[in-house]
């Protein structure tokens, strides 16, 4: 906002002056001279303090300064609750006069005089007698001179003797003060801070002596502040923000006095008449017009000053369409300078007004009335000023966008901030229904400065155009070429013609300078926003004016990191990259950057940019002319530039064998102007990841051609072996650390004409199985005066994928990556045999897996061993090799347990070793998969491993699986009676060595087993195994089967089912313990393959559910035995019922036998039996069949009912030995044949046999 009068755009801030402290000079130096002769001085008789606590107070008031303060936020200051301009005197203060004086030499009026403010164009010292409307001086009176609020510094003496005295001068200092400013006609509001000195310890009649110094001076209570001594910083601060924010209000009602009076005087209606009429004889008085614009302006800044924005936009828009109303601006000449003073009043107006509409927010009103401005001022300028086709115009346009970015810049918007990226803001809600122009959207100040640079060069372009006749100094001009000149060109803040662009090259306005650095401020808030190409653009248009005034190192200060990483050469903008580049060239030349300039001559031999006339393209030339201090080393980054030679590779195949070669071809073409110097190679080096080693070519002159079609040399080149400090490949582990690096070089024929291509074949050897890529190549010259490197990386989808198959014919590799190889393992001739495998391997056995390791390679070979147990819970394994201690595994964890590099020793050509893998009992069934992996190396390649691997599936199954039945059987022994004395235990006895004499019972364990291997087992015993109980004893007895070779045991097959039957008998070890108990047991089962007779056998040991014994309630059991009557003929069947009361309690039982057709019987038909706690009873039946024998046998079904009679539960009854339960729950009692039968069965069957 330069050009401005000085103050009129600065931000209204209420005035605090500080007076008696010791910090500067004394306030109203900056008052006119005229002036100071009757201005208002107010002295202080008291000495200004320069004590350490007041010059801190001091120093915390002044850093709230809010007028210092560039990006403040919209009130100024960062804090909202007050805002102060500050500024100090020491001891004294000049005020403007409140009244002007009748000037020296005037004739006094008739009636008495109306004095007027010095500052009113109705007084004849002010500039602006007699019509003229306002100006900065009116402003800077409210800013700088008369304070809001004038804070005065005392010291509050603590010495009693002393204290009445100090009070005493301060009292008569401050009504002095007070006085003075009642003189003065200012309303100042008066404040006062009084510091106790460090000797002040007591309170006492401290408040007493404060409210006499107040009411003393009529000083308010609020404007009275204490500062107790020996204060921190912290507490100072805390105390200078208290006292800011109470004096704030004071300078707000200030303020707003003076807004009250300025609306008084406008709305008198009149304007008044100057102290003294003007007597020349065109002068005209200020019109009630203009009188309202001055007083509506006032209002307006003093509504600023109480930072009411509202009102003070309101006041300004009055203003401003008063001014320029067909009353003031539309009837005052041009050539008045009144026109010029409106002009700038109208700005200044404007711009306010702006400012306020962005601190209320309203941005897309704000970009609106920056616009309305110019198009208005535009109008007036061409209907009464003198055009806008002048560069005076011009030069005001761009002044007025720099004015947009300075007030966008203060306004401090946070949606601007940098961070956000935000080109432009959304409009304000009363605008959102509004169609909108794009440049009626507020754009950050980037946008703004750009407009400014434009108009910069329009003006230097309208400059230009003058002709030298109007540039002629008014001295050498006849008087009538100069009138007509002021007529001709606008000279609204701008120099006049003669100064603007003067003849004889003498120097005038800086266009450049001007137009740098707007572009340059442009530039840092595009780039800030990420605005890259507008920031590439700008920085061009610099570049421009920067070479015009041979600013060498400033255009490649600005252009190089721009020409490194510029986007226009992918966006296919060549034409800007092309011009960026001679501008570069051309500055980089002129201060010596030798290695810049070889990499854009470089770049400009593509044929894509515009030759250039009468330029000679030769690369080994680029530094003629020039005097590097030292030999360039030039290096091309990948993409930093638009290279002029192409590169590609290509392998022919996608797949290959570690041991052999690949087919490869690099293809270098050049893309160079037509008629350019060739250029020679020095070697051309192509790197890989993967196995596969470095390859350069070399440049050799003499190289043979073998094809060569047109632009298009097709070569074979033999790649030989070089060496070079590397670090080992990860191969043999006695290898050493370091050795040495194969490197693959060739000699080539590297010369490239324009346009010329050169097809260069290879055949890589193969080392390593993986992928390999080629990733990158280094193109390398080496001339006279330079070195020059260029990285270009080597990527799929670049080039077209042609293989050539001759220097004419080629064809497409149909491949979505050419430039990669999948190197396959050499084929291993090393196998793997399992000598000993089988499908199935059995629980609880040890395994042991022999392998045959078979070298069918032709040379002998040093091997290594891996194997790997994979699966649920590995267990440790051992393996051993010929000539080794027996190895074990680590223990992997769940998952996994592996055995690393195992020497086998050097395995002889077709020879074999054995190795063993013995594995120890799995207890579960699982499977497990076995991996061994043989690496070896061979003499004739030392450096590549060769791997084998075989898999095997270990499945591990359960051998046997079995069900099983614990039966009721009936204990022969008597129970023991509850009611017998010597059946008590004294319960100090020791239990362990007393037998037991609880109840007893006896159970038959039947079990059924079935193996479930692929093969015919041996099976030496079955038994099975009783977990020992603290309170039952147990004792089994096999029954089923009997061993027919208790040395050799039996075979099982597949799938056979095998009975086996134990008798259990138990006993509680005590009487009184009736509680449930457990039966724990399982089934032991020795077996063994038929395969290893002499093996030990496997134990097995297959769970049993667990049952429960000696259940608390009734049970009846039954048991049937027939007998033989003399004649034989009919068997006798006794069966007994057994009714057993285990508990405590006494029993009674009903019975009852249901007659039956099927046999006859002798016993009670019903009978009641009583059951004393602890006792069983039985009751004895004969049966007789009466159905016709058979020789068979068959089964009855007795009738018999068991009911407990006090709760009518009919008991079921549980068979033993020869009966069961059919499927209703009635037990069955089996009859044998008849001996008859039996007999003739036999004859029969003998007979038949004969």
């Amino acid at each position: 906002m330069d050009g401005y009068p000085k103050g009129s755009l600065d931000p209204s801030i209420p005035l605090l002056l500080t007076l008696g402290v010791a910090a500067g000079s004394d306030h109203g130096t900056e008052l006119d001279a005229a002036l100071k002769e009757y201005g208002v001085l107010i002295r202080s008789e008291v000495a200004p303090l320069d004590t350490e606590q007041a010059l801190g107070l001091l120093r915390y008031i002044q850093e709230h300064d809010a007028s210092r303060r560039v990006k403040s936020g919209p009130d100024g200051t960062t804090n909202p609750r007050y805002r102060f301009r500050v500024r100090t005197a020491e001891r004294s203060l000049l005020l403007p006069p409140r009244h002007a004086r009748l000037p020296d030499g005037a004739e006094p009026p008739a009636s008495p005089a109306a004095l007027h403010s010095p500052f009113s164009p109705l007084s004849t010292v002010s500039s602006l007698y007699p019509d003229g409307l306002i100006d900065t001086t009116w402003l800077q009176k409210h800013q700088a001179l008369v304070p809001a609020v004038l804070l005065c510094f005392y010291t509050l003496v603590s010495d009693p003797t002393q204290a009445t005295l100090c009070d005493n001068q301060i009292k008569s200092d401050l009504n002095n003060i007070k006085g003075l400013l009642g003189q003065s006609g200012y309303k100042t509001k008066l404040a006062v801070v009084l510091l106790s000195d460090q000797r002040t310890t007591a309170t006492e009649g401290l408040q007493e002596r404060l409210e006499t110094i107040r009411k003393g001076c009529g000083i308010d209570s609020k404007a009275l502040f204490l500062v107790p001594p020996n204060e921190s910083t912290e507490e100072l601060w805390r105390m200078t923000e208290n006292m800011l924010v109470t004096l704030y209000p004071l300078a707000v009602d200030h303020y707003r006095d003076l807004g009250r009076h300025a609306r008084k005087k406008r709305g008198r209606g009149v304007a008044p008449q100057p102290t003294i009429p003007p007597t020349s004889g065109t002068s005209q008085t200020l019109s009630l017009a203009g009188w309202n614009v001055r007083y509506d302006f006032k209002s307006a800044v003093f509504a600023e000053f109480r930072s009411e924005h509202e009102n003070a936009l309101r006041s300004y828009d009055q203003a401003y369409e008063g001014l320029l109303s067909s009353e003031l601006l539309e009837v005052i000449p041009s050539w008045s300078p009144r026109w010029n003073e409106a002009r700038s009043l109208a700005d200044v107006i404007a711009i306010r007004g702006i400012s306020c509409l962005l601190y209320g927010g309203q941005h897309s009103a704000a970009a609106r009335r920056w616009q309305l401005h110019r198009d208005r001022v535009a109008g007036f300028v061409d209907r009464h000023g003198r055009g806008t086709k002048n560069y005076g115009w011009k030069a005001w346009e761009s002044r007025w966008a720099v004015v947009m970015a300075n007030l966008v810049e203060r306004a401090a918007i946070p949606e601007f901030d940098p961070s956000h990226h935000l080109r432009y803001l959304q409009p304000e809600k009363a605008a959102m229904g509004e169609r909108l122009q794009p440049f009626e959207f507020l754009h950050h100040p980037g946008y703004w400065y750009r407009i400014a640079a434009q108009h910069l060069y329009a003006r230097r372009a309208l400059a230009h155009a003058m002709p030298e006749d109007d540039r002629s100094p008014p001295s050498s001009s006849p008087a009538s070429h100069v009138a007509s000149k002021a007529f001709t060109y606008d000279t609204y803040m701008c120099p006049e013609p003669h100064e603007e662009y003067p003849l004889n090259n003498v120097p005038g306005t800086d266009y450049g300078h001007l137009i740098v650095d707007c572009l340059m401020r442009a530039r840092k808030e595009f780039l800030q926003r990420q605005q890259v190409r507008f920031a590439a653009e700008l920085s061009l248009e610099c570049a421009r004016e920067l070479t015009k005034s041979r600013d060498w190192n400033g255009v490649v200060e600005l252009l190089r990191p721009l020409w490194k990483d510029m986007s226009f050469r992918t966006e296919g903008w060549l034409t800007i990259a092309e011009e960026l580049s001679w501008i570069l060239r051309g500055a980089a030349a002129m201060v010596g950057e030798a290695s810049l300039v070889v990499a854009i001559d470089w770049e400009l031999l593509n044929r894509e940019f515009t030759r250039r006339p009468k330029w000679y393209y030769d690369i080994s030339k680029s530094l003629d002319g020039m005097s590097p201090q030292s030999r360039p080393h030039v290096h091309i980054e990948d993409g930093q530039t638009l290279s002029f030679v192409s590169s590609s590779f290509i392998f022919k195949d996608e797949e290959g064998k570690a041991g052999q070669s690949a087919n490869g071809q690099l293809t270098l073409q050049s893309n160079a102007h037509q008629g350019s110097a060739p250029i020679r190679l020095s070697s051309v080096q192509v790197d890989f990841n993967g196995s596969v080693n470095r390859i350069i070519f070399e440049h050799e002159d003499d190289a043979d051609v073998q094809q060569k079609h047109g632009s298009t040399l097709l070569s074979a080149v033999s790649l030989t072996a070089a060496t070079s400090k590397g670090k080992a490949p990860a191969t043999d582990p006695d290898s050493p650390d370091e050795e040495q690096m194969v490197i693959l070089k060739g000699d080539a024929n590297l010369s490239l004409e324009p346009g010329q291509t050169i097809v260069l074949g290879v055949q890589i050897p193969l080392r390593e199985p993986g992928e390999t890529c080629a990733v990158s190549l280094t193109l390398n010259m080496q001339l006279e005066s330079f070195d020059l490197d260029q990285y270009q990386s080597l990527q799929p989808g670049r080039g077209v994928n042609l293989w050539y198959l001759s220097a004419s014919r080629t064809k497409r590799i149909p491949r979505e990556d050419p430039l990669a190889v999948r190197v396959l393992p050499r084929p291993p001739q090393m196998e793997i045999v399992g000598l000993t495998w089988k499908d199935q391997y059995y629980t609880d056995e040890p395994i042991t897996l022999e392998f045959e390791i078979v070298n069918e390679e032709d040379f002998d070979a040093p091997a290594k061993l891996d194997a790997i147990l994979v699966g649920p819970l590995p267990p440790v394994f051992i393996v051993e090799a010929p000539g080794q201690d027996e190895t074990s595994s680590d223990d992997g964890g769940k998952e996994e347990s592996r055995l690393s590099g195992l020497s086998l020793g050097a395995i002889e050509s077709s020879k074999s070793i054995i190795t063993y893998v013995r594995v120890p009992p799995i207890p579960q069934p699982t499977q497990y998969s076995l991996t061994l992996k043989v690496v070896y190396f061979l003499s004739t390649n030392p450096g590549t491993p060769i791997t084998q691997t075989a898999v095997f599936q270990l499945n591990i199954v359960n051998p046997f699986e079995a069900n099983y039945d614990l039966l009721p059987r009936v204990h022969p022994d008597p129970w023991p009676s509850f009611f017998d004395p010597e059946g008590v235990r004294d319960p100090s006895e020791d239990d362990t060595h007393l037998l037991p004499k609880g109840l007893s019972q006896t159970w038959a364990l039947v079990t059924r087993y079935a193996s479930f291997a692929s093969e015919d087992l041996r099976v030496h015993d079955v038994d099975i195994r009783v977990q020992t109980s603290r309170t039952v004893r147990c004792h089994p007895i096999r029954t089923l089967p009997s061993l027919p070779n208790p040395q050799g045991g039996w075979v099982v097959k597949p799938k056979t089912i095998e009975d086996a039957a134990f008798d259990i008998t138990s006993q509680k070890h005590t009487l009184d313990d009736r509680s449930q108990s457990t039966l724990d047991v399982s089934l032991v089962i020795k077996w063994s393959r038929l395969t290893s007779p002499h093996a030990p056998p496997n134990t097995t040991t297959l769970p049993v559910p667990r049952f429960i014994l000696f259940g608390t309630e009734p049970r009846v059991l039954a048991s049937a035995s027939p007998i033989r009557l003399k004649d034989g003929s009919k068997p006798l069947i006794v069966l007994q019922i057994i009714i057993e009361n285990a508990s405590n309690h006494f029993l009674t039982f009903g019975l009852s036998m249901e007659p039956s057709d099927d046999f006859a019987f002798s016993g009670p038909k019903q009978t009641t039996m009583h059951l004393l706690p602890v006792s069983r009873r039985s009751v004895t039946y004969r049966l007789l069949p009466l159905g016709n024998g058979t020789s068979t046998g068959g089964w009855i079904k007795p009738g018999l009912v068991v009911r407990d009679k006090y709760f009518q539960k009919v008991l079921r009854v549980s068979p033993t030995e020869g009966m069961k339960l059919d499927k209703d729950g009635s037990f069955l009692v089996w009859v044998p044949p008849d001996e008859e039968d039996s007999e003739s069965g036999e004859e029969e069957s003998g007979e038949e046999s004969e």
